[in-house]
């Protein structure tokens, strides 16, 4: 397996990983998460799915894992300094998002929202949680491009 893969490989390993510790902070911890949280571990779940995707697809999988980091950093960014100003996130985007996908009916312990944005503004070992996530996708869009570039360079 070349070093491409194996960061893919790994991208989706650590997606899956952020989600199930976004789960065991809030099923074990008590965190409960907002409609921006929950939109995130969508995100994450996606960039996951790039990456395999990316084990076939040479450019796409890193392509989409690239737009998937940039739209999970917009979506921290947004809970982070607009969201978790207001009262209510009910009817944002990231609510509709998962209404309409209705994944919070599909798989409510994954994706349903339990805490208003104000509510779910928490920190983790200092640091507000969604800049945890915001470092995440900061690392998966370096890795997914410079796979990217290394797979343009070879052909």
């Amino acid at each position: 397996m070349n070093r491409s893969s194996l960061l893919l490989t790994g991208s989706a390993l650590l997606c899956v990983g952020a989600v199930g510790a976004a789960l065991y902070t809030q099923h074990v911890l008590g965190m409960q998460p907002c409609p921006w949280c929950v939109l995130q571990r969508l995100i994450f779940l996606g960039i996951a799915a790039a990456a395999l995707i990316g084990l076939v697809a040479q450019r796409l999988g890193p392509l989409l894992m690239t737009l998937l980091a940039i739209c999970g950093m917009a979506a921290a960014l947004w809970q982070h300094f607009v969201a978790a100003a207001t009262a209510s996130c009910n009817m944002s985007f990231a609510d509709r998002v998962m209404s309409t996908l209705m994944l919070d009916e599909l798989a409510p312990a994954v994706f349903m929202a339990t805490a208003s944005c104000a509510d779910a503004k928490v920190n983790l070992l200092g640091v507000p949680y969604e800049f945890w996530s915001l470092s995440l996708f900061v690392v998966l869009e370096s890795i997914a491009s410079w796979t990217l570039l290394q797979r343009l360079r070879r052909a």
